[in-house]
């Protein structure tokens, strides 16, 4: 699994998610998905990249399997540096069951990212998401969110306008 993990991976275009549907195929339990989740601390940003694509969509159904894997996300989260990284560790920490002191951790990271002029449209667009899927965890936190997004809707970026467009719906009682 590793070796074929790294073959397909390795190399390309980083915007591309080269050999990623066929490596979902491949993981049928959760020691597959460990030896998936290896990748996200390869040297080679490329195998990281991908790695963390097939991981964010395998959770999507099988949020069990990242469970186990909570506190390695937890630091990736304070060491990592690409955006591409950065933007699963967003969608990926909001599925974890968290403590209090681990959902003020995350909370902090996220919104951190999402206010941050300088960083990637994206991981600010997948941190908001991220928060709100938090919210889910820590509803008394929404007052906060509610003033982040009121903070971001002053910004003239479209994604992130349309984003808080479709999230501003989903709030319970929204009006």
């Amino acid at each position: 699994m590793t070796k074929k993990l790294t073959d397909k991976f390795k190399d390309g275009d980083l915007r591309t998610i080269k050999g990623v549907d066929s490596i979902i195929k491949q993981i049928k339990t959760a020691k597959d998905f460990d030896n998936l989740f290896k990748g996200l601390f390869d040297a080679n940003r490329h195998i990281v990249m991908r790695s963390a694509d097939a991981i964010e969509k395998i959770t999507l159904t099988h949020r069990q399997y990242l469970q186990k894997h909570k506190n390695e996300l937890l630091k990736l989260c304070n060491d990592v540096e690409h955006i591409e990284l950065k933007w699963h560790l967003a969608q990926l920490i909001a599925r974890l069951k968290l403590n209090e002191d681990e959902i003020g951790f995350v909370w902090d990271i996220l919104t951190r990212w999402a206010l941050y002029k300088k960083e990637s449209k994206i991981v600010r667009v997948f941190s908001l998401q991220g928060l709100f899927d938090l919210l889910e965890q820590a509803p008394e936190l929404r007052t906060d969110y509610e003033q982040t997004l009121a903070t971001l809707e002053g910004e003239p970026i479209p994604s992130i306008a349309a984003r808080i467009r479709i999230l501003r719906k989903k709030l319970p009682n929204h009006k």
